[in-house]
């Protein structure tokens, strides 16, 4: 689960400030949490559009649960498609226009049962691909450029706190502790963004590839099927996706 990295990560630098004798809760910091979260959040309020941020937010669920892509599963079923077909012909794919495990499939199999010619099927699946992949990589994008500003304002935050810090110059008693709150504005900054953002971001990016992986297989797949390519020829197709060769 890629949630327990961010939990562990925070784990360590935790124990590594009570190892040092530090106590961990000079973190609570509330100011300091709005400088550097309320401040990142609002810049990119500036560079991306409500709808990316919220499709973003969304996409952060894929650090508990990312997408469940079987490529073994997908070719198992590309290939019952093209066995359908060249036993019963391509109207008999109607049947298992329901069974399809994802709306892209789904598509796909219902415009060869429509007849549409096999490179505007290619076309109109590798649109369809493109767009979503660009919509996906703008929610990592987010993160990543969250986790770009984040630090700086960690930075801003500490030159705050060091500016209310010298204005206790005549009580040295304060000017110590003053002094090391200032510097935990930073601490936020770096690890929200080298703990959450950016990985996060990859993540994503990850998940993307991914996605558009299993999608371009399907596209072969269907497009092959359309073609009216035999059963033999697919598997080919396939295993290139798949990593697994053709058993004689």
């Amino acid at each position: 689960m890629n949630l327990l990295g961010i939990i562990i990560g925070i784990g360590c630098v935790i124990t590594g400030m009570m190892i040092e004798g530090t106590s961990p809760m000079i973190l609570v910091n509330f100011p300091a949490f709005i400088v550097v979260c309320g401040a990142a959040f609002s810049a990119c309020l500036v560079q991306f559009p409500f709808s990316v941020i919220g499709s973003a937010w969304k996409k952060i669920l894929w650090l508990l649960s990312p997408p469940n892509l079987n490529l073994d599963s997908q070719a198992e079923f590309l290939l019952s498609l093209a066995n359908t077909a060249r036993a019963q012909g391509m109207l008999a794919l109607e049947g298992s226009i329901s069974s399809a495990p994802d709306d892209f499939t789904r598509d796909g199999v219902q415009m060869i049962v429509d007849g549409v010619d096999k490179e505007v099927i290619k076309e109109l699946l590798d649109n369809a691909i493109t767009l979503e992949e660009e919509k996906n990589t703008q929610a990592s994008k987010y993160f990543e450029a969250m986790g770009g500003y984040a630090p700086t304002m960690g930075i801003i935050g500490a030159v705050l706190g060091l500016i209310h810090a010298m204005s206790l110059l005549d009580r040295p008693d304060l000017l110590g502790p003053s002094i090391a709150t200032a510097f935990v504005a930073t601490i936020f900054g770096l690890v929200f963004a080298n703990l959450i953002c950016i990985p996060a971001s990859g993540r994503i990016k990850t998940a993307v590839e991914s996605i558009t992986l299993y999608k371009v297989m399907t596209m072969e797949g269907l497009v092959s099927i359309a073609s009216g390519e035999n059963s033999l020829m697919l598997k080919r197709r396939l295993a290139i996706y798949t990593g697994k060769t053709e058993q004689q």
